[in-house]
């Protein structure tokens, strides 16, 4: 196969990161991708796993988690989405050859191999499935689970899509369960209170020998998941103290994630898993996590971020007053784009205050917002409408001054296309 088959191919699958509405529990089955993995001789037994869950943080905190591993001398597989700009940014084994951003993304070939082994046992489960046919997304996860273990990793970091319960990544039985800050996300979906979307989070938890992180939660939240870990008998620890350390993604936030990480990396000593202290702050350094209130350009300085609910968007505020105070800059010009399925009031309401201009625009995504329904929450600013990022971005740099900040926010979508250019998977 070519590689544009292999994407076409990809594409012919049920995508449900490009449906705004669908049910929830009737159409994400984990009885689906269970089987398919048997069928394929359960290959998520061939290494140990940490499994991910939670509203906002997960994939940075999966990224420290992977990189200290990395630096302690385990190979390791790290499984991420959505992707910014190529989909096979999402399957990743550190150490990789690759000495940048998305160090040892599968390569093409690999990548072509692996689609082509799989697509026979893929059609012949299909034609026989008594739970329907298998989405973009359990595809995706099965052939990113049969190349760590082809790859023989010894750990393998994975972040959930959505929820977790019926996550396809909650096929594996991992050795920690970590949940990161929990607030309203796809309510819809989830649930409309923090303690039923906590209760779809808390599905990742297994059993009487796993361990349980959590971050800081409201109340509501942290209950759930402390007596889901108290009725399978899990060990539970809550991460309620917090150290400096020494990271270079930026925003007090990421503090956060980063000790989550360390209790989590600690927690392997109940398994006889001991990570030394140099490893832990070489791997905390050496992360690289992109589009998370990363500087992409300085003069004027240009800062990425996907705050894609309100509570990261207030998040995000928090951390552009703390890292850039107003001396830092004259003008904040906010580029923002949203998905219609996402908070638009929440994250519109949060940024306002942050913004001198606001420039409007849309990903290449079926779910991406009218710029004009975003143009409602920002009476009072001057503001311009785009129909494509790459509008916005020319814009953008033609209204900025030397001594301004350019903000892009919203989607990761709209973030992977301004920092990329247009995505190679939509």
């Amino acid at each position: 196969m070519l590689y544009s088959q292999v994407i076409a191919y990809l594409k012919s699958f049920e995508n449900f990161e490009k449906i705004t509405a669908y049910p929830y529990k009737k159409s994400l089955k984990l009885e689906r991708i269970k089987e398919f993995l048997a069928l394929l001789g359960n290959p998520q037994a061939g290494f140990s796993s940490i499994h991910i869950a939670g509203t906002k943080g997960k994939g940075s905190t999966s990224a420290f988690i992977a990189y200290i591993l990395k630096e302690s001398g385990y190979k390791v597989g790290l499984y991420t989405s959505p992707h910014l700009a190529d989909l096979r940014e999402r399957t990743r084994i550190l150490p990789g050859k690759q000495k940048r951003e998305f160090e040892g993304i599968i390569p093409r070939a690999a990548f072509i191999r692996l689609v082509e082994k799989l697509k026979p046992k893929i059609e012949e489960y299909n034609r026989n499935s008594r739970f329907g046919a298998l989405t973009f997304f359990e595809v995706y996860t099965a052939l990113s689970l049969v190349y760590f273990n082809d790859q023989r990793v010894d750990f393998a970091v994975l972040e959930t899509g959505l929820g977790g319960r019926l996550d396809a990544t909650n096929a594996v039985n991992a050795l920690i369960s970590v949940i990161t800050p929990i607030s309203y996300e796809h309510t819809d979906k989830l649930g409309n209170s923090l303690k039923k979307i906590a209760r779809e989070k808390a599905g990742i938890i297994k059993g009487r020998r796993s361990v349980v992180i959590s971050a800081p939660q409201e109340k509501e939240a942290l209950d759930v998941i402390r007596a889901k870990s108290d009725l399978l008998e899990a060990k539970f620890y809550e991460v309620n103290k917090f150290k400096s350390l020494k990271i270079r993604l930026l925003g007090r936030h990421q503090q956060i994630n980063a000790n989550v990480a360390v209790k989590a990396i600690k927690a392997l000593s109940l398994y006889g898993i001991k990570i030394k202290d140099d490893s832990i702050r070489r791997g905390l350094f050496n992360t690289l996590w992109p589009g998370r209130c990363e500087v992409i350009r300085r003069n004027p300085y240009v800062v990425i971020d996907g705050a894609q609910n309100a509570a990261s968007a207030r998040v995000l505020k928090e951390a552009i007053r703390g890292c850039f105070p107003r001396n830092k800059y004259k003008r904040l010009i906010l580029v923002l784009g949203i998905s219609s399925d996402k908070d638009i009031k929440g994250i519109c309401s949060e940024l306002y205050s942050l913004a001198d201009k606001v420039i409007l625009t849309k990903a290449e995504s079926v779910r991406a917002s009218d710029p004009q329904v975003l143009a409602e929450y920002f009476h009072g600013k001057e503001k311009y409408i785009t129909n494509s990022v790459s509008q916005a971005r020319r814009l953008s740099m033609r209204l900025a001054a030397k001594r301004d900040l350019i903000l892009v926010s919203g989607s990761l979508f709209v973030i992977g296309e301004f920092k990329y250019g247009k995505r190679r998977f939509n």
